[in-house]
């Protein structure tokens, strides 16, 4: 009794098999490709990796990087607020950050760039190093014509057997210079 009732099933699915909503998504399995029948397709398309990788790596760096950045703007404007002139205290001298009236510049001015007075002291011992090289230029360039006034030559340039010969060929150049002076 059980198969009879099975088989009576079977035959109201074959009349809900037969009805033209099931004929049309038959259809669309077909045109699918996944009923079995015909070639199995499957679209190329180009991958799109790069794009949510970049949409990642940006959206992480604005979390770590830009939220507290304005977070802490905030708290610095809302809770501190610009700083207000005062009276110099009698015997007190400010610091070189104090001058600032944001709290991120005054923090900016004290622990990351270096003071003025730093930069003033950088900037002269870099004039006085110039002023130096300007002084032994000058002075080689003395030497230089000194020693082509009395024809002389370079000792620290050359090893002391080479000055024998050239001290041979400028007395010779004198002895020369002294029979050409006379006539």
């Amino acid at each position: 009794m059980p198969i009879i009732s099975k088989l009576s099933n079977i035959s109201q699915f074959q009349s809900l098999l037969r009805s033209p909503v099931a004929c049309n998504i038959f259809k669309n399995v077909a045109a699918r490709g996944m009923g079995g029948h015909g070639p199995r397709t499957f679209p190329m398309v180009p991958t799109k990796m790069q794009w949510h990788k970049f949409k990642d790596t940006l959206h992480f760096y604005v979390m770590l990087g830009a939220i507290p950045s304005f977070a802490l703007i905030f708290y610095c404007n809302v809770f501190i607020g610009p700083a207000t002139l005062t009276e110099i205290p009698e015997g007190y001298t400010p610091k070189h950050w104090e001058y600032h009236a944001h709290p991120i510049s005054r923090f900016i001015a004290r622990y990351i760039y270096p003071s003025p007075q730093e930069e003033y002291e950088k900037t002269l011992h870099t004039i006085y190093l110039e002023q130096e090289k300007m002084k032994i230029r000058k002075l080689e360039k003395e030497i230089k014509e000194k020693m082509a006034e009395r024809r002389d030559y370079q000792a620290y340039y050359y090893r002391p057997v080479i000055a024998k010969y050239h001290r041979v060929a400028k007395q010779v150049a004198d002895e020369l210079e002294a029979l050409e002076g006379d006539r």
